[in-house]
């Protein structure tokens, strides 16, 4: 026979079942109602429920069939009117056989009586937990007893499975030898991988640049929107995808011999996978990447290393540790907003937990390696918290969210390593910025002096270049190198290029510069050039006696401007005076101006 695939609701007289039956006769279907039992057959599907109340057959039910899409919706009067139906949408433990509800030993041949008697102990006993755990006086054991009792997976009754895993062993747990150690052997390798893992350098980088951190703290998931409520208020506020309710019906319901000591166990290692997931949603933002099966099982300790934990604050501590070891984004307030996220969702109810765990499971189930953990852990979370009181997963998390965390909690000296790294940057900026203050003065002072010094040496640079243009045009010095021509510009001497002394300005140097800059450079035609023209110049011109006068004047003049030059430039700024470099300039030509003394130089 085949499960059909079925949903429940009610309102407050009815129970409604929809079941989806295709390919189906409608003269072919058969049904049984009595009490918190029902059966459905139409060939070849078969479903059978063991409702959370009491329902009736007395001719108001009614039921529809769609042909189109194969779906069968019957309306059930409830026996008690207005009565509310707890966990409908736990459809896994619906589908369980009337009396399987009890932890009985399989091998038991009890009576239906006696089956419920032995569940309304069991849950006597889970309304007396009170979260204390029992402690035992230490005995020795030898070696061999402890290592037969290594047991691992959900409520630890889980042993030989990695016997058989060998391959996969690496790539779901960091215990290379999971069979043979102990509890106490798994949390000392568990403290040490975290120890050798943490990077102070990882931290501080996203404590200081932290804009991501703080784009992935402002991100709202899913359950952010829904409040604490009631079990009512639960169903209709946590809806199931219907991948989600495909999964719920091909679970196996089992039942589970859970000692106190177990069920506690089983409760902080929920917590420590809660924990890890909603790390992931945060971190992803909503969207599973190929990380997420990895992110998961590494941040969980009863994941990665099998851990059982004893006390709530070792499960925060543990989880804060990884969450500051192994992730991409390492900040502390990562881990706060990860407790947030799983007190919210206890606070939800166990409709907002199971939607969790399918979540984990779908993760889980669609990497090659991590469908392990399904197996040990998430698909037995997803049968065990169907069965949970609503007031259990609210008495837990009341106590989740008393529960706090601090940085000194983890032992990793974050506080330390924050206020020697603050420190440092603190330091860095004085040192930063103290030079840069001290060149600014320094260079407006600089700059003040320095346009000072130029100013005045650029006044003499001016008389010294009309002096020179006076005696060579008024007669310079004797040989054809000092005569004047009208046909040849001004040619100004080369400047040192190590000579500190500023130019002169744009307005008194003229496109001649660019000549000056060609003439070390010259070439042998070029040179000939010049000494003809020097040549022709001498033949033309006449010197006469007056010229030679004024030309002597003219020098003395040149001198004396010189000297002052010399005397300013050493007195002031470390300048040196400029040297004529005759073998580079054979032949200085100045263009005349033109003046009415010019007619006593022609013959």
């Amino acid at each position: 026979m085949i499960t059909p695939a079925f949903d429940l609701s009610q309102d407050p007289e009815y129970l409604i079942l929809s079941i989806r039956v295709p390919y189906t006769r409608t003269s072919e279907f058969d049904l049984y109602v009595d009490g918190t039992d029902f059966k459905f057959f139409a060939k070849p599907y078969f479903l059978r429920l063991t409702l959370p109340g009491r329902i009736v057959e007395d001719g108001r039910e009614k039921a529809k069939f769609d042909i189109d899409k194969g779906l069968f919706i019957l309306r059930v009067p409830k026996e008690t009117a207005g009565e509310h139906f707890e966990g409908l949408q736990m459809l896994t433990s619906l589908l369980a056989p009337k009396g399987s509800r009890s932890a009985k030993p399989l091998v038991e041949d009890l009576s239906s009586g006696c089956s419920e008697s032995v569940g309304d102990e069991e849950e006597e006993d889970e309304e007396d937990f009170d979260w204390q755990v029992e402690q035992e006086v230490y005995t020795e054991q030898s070696e061999e007893e402890l290592k037969a009792q290594q047991k691992y997976g959900f409520g630890n009754q889980r042993s030989g499975v990695f016997a058989r895993l060998q391959e996969e062993l690496s790539d779901v747990i960091d215990i290379k030898n999971p069979e043979g150690t102990t509890a106490a052997e798994r949390r000392q390798g568990r403290l040490e991988a975290e120890a050798s893992a943490f990077s102070p350098d990882h931290y501080l980088a996203d404590f200081f640049e932290d804009d991501e951190i703080k784009g992935l703290l402002k991100f709202k998931p899913w359950w952010a929107k829904l409040s604490p409520s009631t079990e009512q208020e639960e169903e209709a506020a946590v809806s199931f995808t219907d991948d989600e309710k495909e999964q719920l019906r091909k679970f196996t319901n089992r039942s589970y011999l859970l000692d106190k000591t177990s069920r506690h166990q089983a409760w902080l290692s929920l917590v420590d996978i809660l924990l890890a997931h909603c790390y992931e949603v945060r971190a992803t933002e909503g969207e599973h990447s190929v990380e997420s099966p990895w992110t998961i099982r590494k941040l969980s300790g009863t994941l990665c290393w099998l851990e059982t934990y004893v006390s709530l604050q070792e499960v925060l501590v543990s989880f804060g540790r990884r969450v500051l070891c192994f992730p991409l984004y390492r900040h502390f307030a990562l881990v706060s907003a990860a407790l947030a996220d799983t007190t919210k969702i206890l606070q939800t109810g166990r409709a907002c937990v199971l939607k969790c765990l399918l979540d984990v499971h779908k993760v889980f189930r669609e990497n090659e390696p991590a469908y392990i953990l399904n197996d040990l852990y998430i698909t037995d979370y997803c049968v065990w918290i169907q069965r949970v009181k609503s007031n259990k997963v609210t008495a837990f998390a009341e106590m989740l969210q008393k529960a706090s965390l601090r940085k000194e909690d983890l032992e990793l000296e974050l506080e330390e390593l924050e206020e020697a790294a603050t420190m440092v940057a603190e330091e860095e900026g004085a040192s930063e910025s103290a030079p840069i203050s001290r060149g600014v003065c320094s260079g407006a002072s600089s700059d003040s002096s320095g346009s000072s010094a130029s100013s005045d040496e650029s006044e003499e640079s001016e008389a010294e270049g009309q002096g020179c243009t006076e005696s060579s045009t008024r007669g310079g010095g004797g040989g054809g190198g000092g005569e004047r021509s009208k046909d040849s510009p001004p040619q100004p001497q080369p400047t040192s290029t190590a000579s500190p002394i500023p130019q002169e300005p744009p307005s008194t140097l003229p496109s001649a510069e660019r000549k000056v800059d060609a003439l070390p450079s010259a070439s042998q035609g070029t040179r000939q050039l010049i000494q003809e023209l020097g040549e022709r110049v001498a033949e033309e011109l006449k010197i006469s006696q007056d010229s030679s006068c004024k030309a002597e004047r003219s020098c003395s003049q040149l001198s004396s401007t010189e000297a002052k030059t010399e005397a300013s430039g050493s007195g002031g700024s470390s300048g040196t005076l400029l040297e004529l470099r005759p073998q580079r300039n054979p032949l200085l030509i100045v263009q005349p101006r033109d003046d009415p003394d010019d007619s006593d130089f022609l013959s």
